[in-house]
């Protein structure tokens, strides 16, 4: 009942900042961030509403979830941690996302496993915008969009790979001022993600905004995100 309970405060809280924003609660999803939790936790979470699950390793999340995707094909289950290219097979067949595609040689090895995919693999670019320890595409002037821009263009050319938006970590801190600059900056960069790719083939966009974890997902709502990462404020007792 705690995650239940947990999953209803939390929407109370995304409600709320919809209102207050004029956004619409069905422009948001909100995943359960389970990479530390058994399957019983993950059916609670379901049963009260949510489908879209992110873990952070590969072989772990493929050995535990296994029955759990052939019970509920609804549930998408999403990487959202860093991707070694000796995962990359096992991850291409098994995850609906990749969250954190961040170098050019991992979209190489995701192209190469993808083909065996009845659907296209979704992946997001991991974009680095604050979070000192985490990985990802600096967006900070020509040069670095220009490699951003170089990986995107692989993507485009694989057949069974389709980028689907972007994700970045905000800094873990009390000072809401760089949160928001770390989230805008994600923004900017989505903007010019579409203006240099306007049109994609094969379902591909630009739609979604992965930013916004338990601390800060109210923020994240504020400047725009369209898929939360909630992972303690969840599953916590």
């Amino acid at each position: 009942m705690a995650i239940a309970e947990n999953i209803n405060k939390i929407e109370e809280e995304i409600q709320k900042t919809c209102d207050k924003t004029g956004r619409k609660r069905g422009e948001i999803t909100l995943m359960g961030v389970s990479k530390f939790e058994p399957v019983e936790k993950l059916e609670q979470a379901f049963n009260a509403g949510i489908h879209c699950f992110g873990e952070s390793r590969v072989k772990e999340a493929a050995e535990k979830l296994a029955d759990f995707k052939e019970n509920h094909p609804e549930a998408r289950i999403h990487l959202i941690g860093s991707l070694q290219r000796n995962k990359a097979k096992q991850a291409a067949l098994f995850f609906d996302c990749i969250q954190s595609v961040d170098r050019e040689e991992l979209v190489a090895e995701l192209e190469k496993h993808s083909c065996l995919r009845n659907e296209p693999l979704s992946v997001l670019f991991e974009l680095h915008t604050g979070e000192e320890s985490k990985s990802g595409f600096a967006v900070n002037n020509d040069a670095d969009f220009n490699t951003l821009f170089k990986t995107v263009e692989l993507v485009l050319n694989c057949e069974k790979l389709k980028p689907a938006g972007v994700m970045t970590m905000a800094p873990y801190t009390t000072d809401t001022s760089l949160i928001r600059a770390s989230f805008r900056q994600l923004v900017k960069a989505r903007k010019e993600l579409e203006k240099r790719f306007p049109k994609i083939e094969n379902g591909g966009s630009w739609e979604v905004l992965s930013m916004g974890m338990s601390n800060d997902y109210k923020i994240a709502i504020e400047e725009g995100s369209t898929l939360l990462r909630v992972g303690s404020a969840i599953f916590k007792e």
